[in-house]
């Protein structure tokens, strides 16, 4: 132990010794050598620290030359990669498949899991990444990056290490203010609207935590436990409502699903989230018999404005809609329920998926398209992306499995029969 905190002690001597000699950017490059370059534990820890704390101090100049840096010069070897490979087809050994797998990967990865070995670090990298990701469209050769960062966030917060945990009024302070801040579907405007969203026996919100960020919530569900499936959100949030006895209830309705790390952006949570909810719901609730959304449907506006070039209608009703007035659009409701049936199972990408990402969710999830709403969301956000569309997706646990290999396989949208309905129905109407 004498021997591990003497070498330590003039490790770091040398590092003071060496900022002394350097600054800025090559300050840095000298400590990420070193800190790949060395072996020891404290050395390492105290090396990863000092780089975090340096990235933390950038402006988004130094954060971009940073990232250069680590693209340029932290890249594959192909000359080292090439050999690797002739050495592993000459003789297919676990020496030579080893020395393959060491030269196939970035030294960029090897750094970030030395930084991660420095306490809180997860956190740090977890904004590194969101800070990459603001960077790529002004300078996409850092891509290349963010797919080291995707490799190894997919291990870092698998399943195994993710926590799920129930949100409710006794929850710290500090980790419902993030709720709040986090929200994505339906602002919380202040405290009494938390109090409202998390303290009757009827309302649940559940999010997964990692052991490494422990108050930082990755993704977090609202349910709202009803009788009958619900057609509108205001309704679902109504300050004036009377709360539900337990046997009064036969329906979870999932109404807000937000992601709250950006730097976790397309590390899958959600649908892992849903299924665990499902269970734990499933039996704390005895009585419930239905798992359903009540959903937005974000891309709805954009296509109908796009859909207007060369269906005038469809700019007219956009107009009525500006006002922002439910009796504008009192006698479109049909009309706007069919356009929305039209939107989510016709419309699709050039991949033959659909446009809307909230469908992509839980179509994927194996989830099925059940019923279409008009005048469901009438705030300012439901005015302006769909029109106050929204939708249900119905969670049938026994043609989960089936819907998601379907969807999957062929992009097949499962979808009620009230919704293929409506589509029939707005086909007519275009014809006539």
């Amino acid at each position: 132990m004498f021997f591990a905190d003497l070498m330590a002690t003039l490790f770091e001597r040398r590092l003071e010794r060496l900022s002394d000699h350097t600054s800025g950017a090559g300050a840095l490059a000298e400590r990420i050598e070193a800190l790949l370059s060395g072996e020891g534990e404290v050395s390492g820890m105290r090396l990863a620290r000092e780089i975090l704390s340096r990235y933390q101090a950038m402006d988004d100049a130094a954060k971009r030359d940073f990232f250069a840096h680590l693209a340029d010069h932290l890249d594959l070897d192909t000359d080292r990669l090439n050999a690797a490979v002739e050495a592993y087809r000459t003789e297919r050994s676990a020496d030579t498949l080893n020395r393959l797998s060491r030269e196939a990967e970035p030294r960029r990865q090897e750094l970030l899991r030395r930084l991660n070995q420095s306490p809180g670090a997860t956190a740090w990298l977890v904004r590194m990444r969101r800070d990459l990701l603001g960077l790529i469209p002004q300078a996409p050769e850092l891509g290349v990056i963010d797919t080291d960062f995707r490799h190894l966030f997919s291990s870092w917060f698998n399943r195994g290490f993710l926590v799920l945990r129930q949100i409710d009024w006794s929850t710290p302070a500090s980790i419902l203010e993030k709720i709040i801040e986090y929200e994505a579907v339906h602002a919380i405007g202040d405290w009494q609207e938390l109090r409202r969203r998390m303290l009757p026996r009827d309302r649940r919100c559940f999010a997964f935590f990692h052991p490494a960020m422990p108050e930082e919530p990755l993704i977090f569900v609202e349910v709202a436990l009803c009788r009958g499936i619900p057609n509108s959100v205001q309704d679902l949030l109504s300050e004036g409502r009377e709360p539900l006895h337990e046997n009064e209830i036969d329906t979870a309705v999932f109404y807000s699903i937000s992601n709250c790390q950006e730097g976790l952006k397309g590390i899958s949570f959600g649908n892992l989230l849903i299924k665990q909810v499902v269970e734990e719901l499933a039996r704390d609730v005895p009585g419930l018999s239905t798992f359903v959304t009540l959903s937005p449907v974000p891309g709805l506006n954009r296509w109908l404005r796009k859909c207007s070039a060369n269906r005038p209608e469809l700019a007219a009703l956009l107009a009525r809609t500006e006002g922002r007035d439910p009796q504008a659009i009192a006698g479109d409701e049909d009309w706007l329920r069919r356009l929305g049936a039209e939107y989510l199972l016709e419309a699709k990408r050039p991949d033959g998926l659909p446009y809307d990402a909230v469908a992509r969710f839980h179509l994927a999830n194996g989830a099925l398209l059940h019923d279409v709403h008009a005048i469901a969301d009438t705030s300012a956000n439901g005015w302006g992306q769909s029109s106050t569309v929204m939708v249900n997706y119905l969670y049938d646990l026994p043609s989960v499995s089936r819907n998601s290999e379907r969807y999957v396989a062929a992009g097949t949208v499962s979808a009620s029969r009230q919704v293929e309905q409506l589509l029939r129905k707005d086909r007519k109407r275009r014809r006539a």
